[in-house]
């Protein structure tokens, strides 16, 4: 691919020493050489094996084959287990009972004898934290499917909530847009209670002593009796409406297909959606089900570390941020490596419909998804950065008319209280969290810091001030949410250092500031300075998000040290001692042109499911050195 483009001009740099010049061109050859012929960048998006063992369980439970994966899958998840026995949720996390109990099962499926040394004691850490009655809903509902735990002890819900209008209370629009898509081909699979063969028997993961508890709903109040009495209809002989609500289900399940098959362009609700509409009468054979097997293989991965499953892919992400990193660098606008990323992002703008419509009535499209196919569910917070990567990219009228369809998209979808949340308008109902159900993550989309802080800087770059009314909300929210140590939180990302730098990014991209605005950029610097390890580098675990009194503590990582650098740069500190100690951190890491980062510092759910963005370690630390070399 780069034999055929020119290379990027470079000559608008002025390097402060040979050195930092050199680290930088490695970095953006590094970049050049992994674009797409299409102008797009795609890095892996690494999360835990639970999205491999659950694929082998999805092709078990549709009876198809699955030797053409076994030796890989089985490398890669074995890869992953620690020396204790267990599988984490994240690079260097707890032992997290379920994510064993489910690597545990796709081994067993997989072949591999329980007598093996792995098995033996990923069996003995499941034991130790309370065998299969102490894990989560969904792995009991992967259990559930093969008879492996008692469909009884699965909470209930009712398919019939398909008929709720949005007005009323637990609709399905009440739901995050990642919860929505997944409950709808729950609410087909767990009112048909399915069972089919395994191939083996996963006793040995029930604690004896515990087998009375696997079939009591955990819970107490009024939902809890909700669920007796929904399981007391479920006995009945007759269940009226029950059909009609189902066929209604897989109407708006298939409504829901993208063009690559998937629903959401995520696992969760892909994988569901195919097992309810299984169960419902289509067979492996059915072009909806055909779709949506092919696309999941496009998500699959095969390499020296194993067969693995992606929960989900992010080239519009990542095209974005690699282009705002080559143009800070000072990459020619005019060569093909941006022009290719700007038109290719032009094309992926989305002026079609979707559930968002529900809460945003009489708005048209203009957003962009994080995914190649994700049509239904463009999010505010890729349609910000993508407008602020075009504007810098380009001054065309496509592009100007572009930018102009997402801010008026963008403006749209605020929620009530001046702020943004990724996919949905107003989506803050609590009361969901009150079901028994809810014990998988994040089930709600409501307005974050790092979300309202991209689309503050978007409109800053196309030209809003702080006198303008949506700014002033917008500000009024992130002053209401900096922490009392001077950190904001990050929703998207791990944690208070990614919150803290998104807004610190959109603070001072308003050249005119308030006392109140320098007021809470000094203190959200204060806080990045008191966070700097002894290696001039920053780090935060993903159990920050568990305990707030790890903010900002953690291994120091390439990704999170730029930000915090970017942060520093962003606001006048480019030639303090602690940001040069964080720049000298990133040359001296970097190896090949790019840097290496096992740690995840991306968040899908915060506590529950984190990402690993392969790009991350490399797009932001050459950010950052861009920054370094360029007057602000």
């Amino acid at each position: 691919m780069a034999a055929v483009r020119p290379e990027f001009s470079m000559t608008r740099l002025a390097p402060s020493s040979p050195a930092v010049d050199r680290h930088l061109r490695a970095a953006v050859q590094w970049l050049e050489d992994r674009q797409s012929p299409e102008g797009w960048w795609c890095g892996e998006l690494q999360t835990n094996v639970t999205m491999t063992a659950e694929h082998i369980l999805l092709l078990r439970f549709l009876g198809l084959p699955i030797d053409g994966i076994r030796e890989g899958a089985i490398r890669h998840i074995l890869d992953a287990q620690r020396t204790d026995g267990s599988w984490a949720l994240y690079h260097d996390g707890p032992a997290d009972l379920s994510t064993t109990i489910e690597a545990y099962a796709a081994l067993k499926v997989l072949g591999v004898s329980p007598g093996d040394d792995a098995m033996v004691k990923a069996l003995r850490v499941i034991h130790q934290q309370g065998g299969l009655v102490r894990a989560r809903v969904f792995t009991k509902i992967w259990l559930a499917l093969f008879g492996e735990y008692p469909w009884e002890g699965v909470p209930s819900m009712p398919p019939e909530l398909v008929h709720l209008p949005p007005q009323l209370p637990l609709n399905l629009y009440d739901f995050a847009c990642w919860a929505r898509g997944t409950i709808a081909g729950l609410l087909v699979v767990i009112s048909r209670r399915p069972v089919r063969a395994l191939g083996c028997s996963l006793n040995e993961l029930t604690v004896p002593g515990t087998e009375a508890a696997m079939t009591r709903v955990p819970g107490s109040g009024p939902f809890w009796w909700a669920d007796k009495l929904q399981k007391a209809y479920e006995r009945m002989p007759v269940q009226p409406g029950r059909e009609l609500s189902r066929r209604r289900l897989v109407k708006w399940i298939v409504d829901r297909q993208e063009a690559d098959g998937s629903w959401g362009g995520i696992q969760p609700p892909w994988v569901y959606s195919l097992i309810a509409l299984n169960l419902e009468g289509m067979d492996v054979d059915h072009p909806v089900m055909r779709r949506g097997l092919s696309g999941l293989e496009g998500f699959a991965l095969a390499d020296e570390r194993g067969w693995r499953l992606q929960a989900c892919m992010s080239p519009v992400w990542d095209t974005a941020w690699a282009l705002l990193a080559l143009l800070a660098a000072g990459a020619d606008p005019a060569t093909l490596p941006i022009t290719s990323s700007v038109d290719w992002l032009l094309k992926e703008q989305i002026f079609a419909g979707g559930d968002w419509q529900v809460r945003c009535k009489g708005v048209s499209g203009g957003g962009w998804a994080f995914e190649f196919e994700n049509d239904i569910y463009p999010d505010i917070d890729d349609t910000a950065v993508v407008a602020v990567s075009l504007l810098r990219a380009s001054g065309s009228r496509h592009v100007q008319a572009a930018v102009d369809r997402a801010v008026r998209w963008t403006l749209a979808m605020r929620s009530d209280g001046g702020a943004w949340a990724a996919f949905d308008r107003n989506n803050t109902d609590e009361i969901v969290y009150r079901l028994p159900f809810a014990d998988f993550g994040a089930m709600l989309d409501p307005p974050t810091e790092d979300v309202t802080a991209h689309v503050l800087e978007m409109l800053a770059n196309v030209g809003y001030s702080l006198r303008d009314r949506v700014v002033v909300e917008g500000l009024s929210y992130l002053q209401r949410r900096q922490q009392a140590d001077g950190s904001w939180w990050g929703r998207w990302g791990v944690n208070h250092i990614y919150g803290t730098w998104c807004v610190i990014a959109a603070l001072t991209a308003y050249r005119e500031r308030t006392g109140a605005v320098q007021s809470m950029i000094d203190r959200g610097v204060r806080w990045l300075l008191s966070r700097q390890n002894g290696d001039g580098g920053w780090g935060e675990t993903c159990h920050s998000y568990r305990d707030a009194s790890f903010a900002g503590i953690g291994t120091s990582t390439p990704s999170q040290t730029a930000w915090a650098v970017l942060s520093l740069e962003l606001a006048g500190r480019r030639h303090s001692p602690q940001c040069e100690a964080g720049l000298r951190f990133l040359r001296e890491r970097q190896t090949g042109g790019t840097w290496i980062e096992p740690e995840y510092t991306g968040t899908g759910f915060p506590g529950d499911f984190y990402i690993n963005y392969h790009l991350y370690r490399h797009i932001f630390p050459t950010f950052a050195l861009a920054l370094a070399e360029r007057p602000l």
